[in-house]
Formats: C-alpha cells, sequence, structure tokens
C-alpha cells in the first residue's frame, strides 16, 4: 500500500506493508539513519521522533497510521546545510552525549517537553526523560543540556 505524508518538511509517499513499522520505513525506506532501534519495545526511546508535533517511539507505530501526518525526524532539525538547532548545540556544548547512541530520541523528546514547558526544572526534564535510556552517563550532562537548550530556544524566540 501507498501511504503519504509530511516527512522533515518534504511531502513523502512511499510504498509500505501494513505491518511495517514506521521507524522501518524511517530507517531503511528513506534512508534517514539518525533515528535509532535500540530495543524494538519501546523501552529505550532511541527511536523518538515527532509525529502531528508530539514525540512517538516509532518502532511501535505501524507505518500506515502516519498516512497524511507531518513527522519531523532528527535530521530534519537543523535542515541540509543549516546551523545546529539551539538544543543540538546545547548537547554539544555541555556534553549531553558519550557514544551518541540515545542523543537522537533525547533531543525529540526535550524538544516535545521544551514545546510544553519552555522553561523546565530539572525535575520536569528527569520525568519526561523517563522513557529516553542512555547507558553511557548519569544523565546529569543530558539534563544540563536540555536546560541550556530550553534557555537558548527562549533567546532566539
Amino acid at each position: 500500500m501507498k501511504i503519504s505524508f509530511v516527512l522533515n518538511d518534504r511531502p513523502t509517499t512511499v510504498e509500505v506493508e501494513p505491518s511495517m513499522l514506521l521507524s522501518e520505513v524511517i530507517r531503511e525506506t528513506l534512508s534517514m539513519t539518525g533515528t535509532h532501534v535500540g530495543c524494538d519495545t519501546s523501552q529505550c526511546g532511541a527511536c523518538v521522533v515527532h509525529v502531528n508535533g508530539k514525540s512517538v517511539k516509532s518502532c511501535t507505530l505501524l507505518a500506515p497510521a502516519v498516512e497524511g501526518a507531518d513527522i519531523r525526524t532528527v535530521e530534519g532539525l537543523s535542515g541540509d546545510t543549516g546551523p545546529l538547532h539551539p538544543m543540538q548545540q546545547a548537547f554539544r556544548d555541555n556534553h549531553g552525549l558519550q557514544c551518541g547512541f540515545c542523543t537522537p530520541g533525547m533531543l525529540m523528546a526535550a524538544l516535545d517537553l521544551v514545546s510544553h514547558n519552555p522553561d523546565p526544572a530539572e525535575s520536569d526534564i528527569r520525568e519526561w526523560l523517563e522513557g529516553n535510556i542512555c547507558r553511557c552517563t548519569g544523565y546529569q550532562n543530558i539534563v544540563k543540556s536540555v536546560i541550556a537548550g530550553a534557555a537558548a530556544m527562549r533567546q532566539a524566540s
């Protein structure tokens, strides 16, 4: 079956099997490999993308369900040649990543948080990111990065 949606501001139409997951379509069909799949069980959060402005775990969403949706992946945060998104820059500046595997999901979840709460406290961030697992850090630099990214986004608007 064919499905159509907007991916990172570009109209997209792809052929999918009814049982294909969104993560599979993004990574394998569309070669957008920034969206990671770490567990296939919705536990790790590495596959988080935005669907119609809300963060979702793409490894648990069937691709046909996104017909007509607006999808944003980590590749869509700064465009093809633009500077890093303020949240990406904050993760870079504050060492909010180590191996980088969880980073795309962390970024997308953090941006959803900031869209709801532009000035989140540490406790808000820790609670919001509870469904995202980082196996390298103690999360302190991730939290620091989200605080700095939120501040940079407030300044930019």
